[in-house]
């Protein structure tokens, strides 16, 4: 299908999804029902990718937030609906059934820098600049800001970048746990795409699993997130994978992953 927005592209079991809304390929109304549509596809199709990249077209923006020319027309009532659907896009990112790595190519701002949290792993060319600006407009991070930045910086640091609404580099983003790694743009893509076939080539249900205990556990005490991950060790025990992984490391060779 051709979108006007989102581009998605597979190639060695590894999608590539590019948001590409010049000129700082802002998230619009439009923009986000496509890039759900994306998503919606490689579900249905999830045999063919093992880990998906999403970035921004062009080296100046990921996503430098929302569309702000609507926010003049917003009430209470629409605002609600308005952040109800984005809560449900984002929160299809987070949970995909496969590893998604965020190439953070430019600007990642205000419900970019959201739409990036939802990822799996964040990787930042060195001239990227983050940072949740909403309180410059009257709001705060309507799409999760609050909640995922704190935590995975900490409350303090989350606390201090919203409340002033400043801009970081990508190496205080990387010091402070924001991003995994920092690159040169040019290598930004190449970096990504390693990382990406390097976990296609784990086993499939594992890497799932792993995925599911973390994020579940985060929101549960210590003692259930341990229980949680009981759970899916155990089930793994079960698989022809695990079977396949703990024979090819006794054999000395290569294990042939099947995703069951």
């Amino acid at each position: 299908m051709s979108r006007k927005y989102v581009s998605c592209t597979i190639e060695d079991r590894i999608a590539v999804v590019t948001i590409d809304n010049p000129p700082m390929n802002a998230l619009s109304d439009a923009a986000r029902e496509e890039l759900d549509e994306v998503f919606e596809e490689l579900d249905e199709n999830i045999e063919n990718a093992m880990a998906v990249i999403l970035t921004g077209a062009g080296e100046k923006a990921f996503v430098a937030g929302a569309d702000i020319k609507v926010f003049p027309t917003l009430n209470p009532e629409i605002a609600r609906r308005r952040l109800k659907r984005g809560k449900a896009l984002l929160l299809k990112i987070e949970n995909f059934d496969r590893p998604v790595i965020c190439a953070i190519n430019g600007f990642c701002l205000g419900l970019g820098l959201e739409l990036a949290m939802c990822c799996d792993i964040r990787i930042a060319a060195e001239h990227a600049k983050l940072g949740q600006p909403e309180i410059n407009v009257g709001v705060i991070p309507g799409a999760g800001g609050t909640q995922r930045l704190a935590r995975l910086v900490g409350e303090g640091i989350a606390k201090e970048l919203i409340y002033t609404g400043r801009f970081i580099d990508a190496q205080e983003a990387q010091r402070i746990g924001l991003v995994n790694k920092v690159v040169p743009g040019n290598e930004l893509r190449r970096e990504a795409m390693e990382m990406a076939e390097g976990i296609a080539g784990k086993p499939p249900l594992a890497v799932r699993a792993a995925k599911e205990a973390i994020h579940q556990g985060l929101s549960m005490a210590l003692d259930q997130g341990l229980e949680i991950e009981i759970d899916r060790w155990s089930y793994l025990c079960g698989t022809e994978d695990q079977k396949e992984g703990a024979a090819a490391f006794i054999e000395k060779r290569k294990p042939v992953f099947k995703g069951r």
